[in-house]
């Protein structure tokens, strides 16, 4: 089976025997996410993550996926105290529904819902929510979590349709931030990709407007004003814009070394 990972560890199907005595502790502890920057994304989400999180597009082929910046170096969350809860407004889908993820079978289409319990909060000493009752049934604990890993699905099967429509129109480019750290060091965040301006507006008129009616547009556009948050973000950094997010391969940064890590 396929899992989508990160930073689940050890996922395992959920299931009454093996986990008959499992608790689950959820909170404000984000720690597991510590050492990952960026996250999946679904389309569902640009609204509330676009006001405070640089929402771009990651990945090859036929997997690529809208992410959230979270940190400019790898293994870098800046929205993550040093307790582990998180500092701002919206966490992330991807991360909210931890410990819990869906595992697909060989065909693509059948699903079964996993637990990492390699997870701090799992335990057998009543801390928690429990996944089944003494007859071996399925709490209602397990089954909002259930619910809620089906609907991240189903949006996250949605937001790749609409991943693949930009891909399919050649709307997206690759794309660099560079910035200057405390110590003066110029690096580039490199491994990502944008929506190019010039090409959605060369668009058949036909085409955008059936773009608006599937809210197409609306998406680009809150990716778009996304970038506009590189600044906030290099800020919790203590690093310093030294110009706005630009195409690969812009002469004007030929000159700058091209240290920083790809997005993972």
């Amino acid at each position: 089976m396929t899992t989508q990972l990160l930073f689940y560890a050890h996922a395992i199907p959920v299931n009454s025997g093996q986990h008959a005595g499992l608790y689950v502790k959820q909170g404000g502890d984000f720690s597991f996410a510590r050492n990952v920057n960026s996250v999946p994304l679904t389309a569902v989400e640009f609204r509330a993550a676009t006001r405070e999180h640089v929402v771009v597009f990651a990945g090859v082929d036929d997997n690529i996926v809208p992410v959230a910046i979270l940190g400019t170096m790898a293994e870098q969350n800046l929205f993550l105290k040093e307790d582990g809860t998180w500092d701002g407004d919206y966490v992330p889908a991807f991360i909210r529904r931890y410990p819990f993820v869906f595992a697909s079978g060989d065909d693509g289409k059948t699903f079964t819902l996993c637990i990492d319990d390699s997870f701090a909060g799992c335990n057998t000493d009543g801390r928690g929510e429990r996944l089944f009752d003494a007859d071996g049934n399925r709490t209602q604990y397990l089954s909002t979590v259930l619910s809620f890993v089906q609907e991240y699905q189903a949006q996250f099967n949605r937001t790749r349709a609409f991943c693949a429509r930009l891909k399919e129109l050649g709307l997206l480019e690759p794309m660099q931030a560079t910035f200057t750290q405390p110590d003066g060091e110029r690096r580039n965040l490199t491994g990502f990709m944008a929506v190019n301006r010039a090409k959605l507006k060369d668009l058949d008129d036909a085409v955008l407007a059936q773009m608006a009616k599937r809210d197409e547009l609306e998406l680009i556009y809150l990716h778009l004003q996304s970038m506009s948050n590189f600044t906030a973000l290099l800020k919790r950094a203590g690093a310093v814009p030294a110009s706005a997010a630009k195409a690969e391969g812009d002469s004007s940064d030929e000159h700058e070394s091209d240290g920083a890590p790809p997005l993972h």
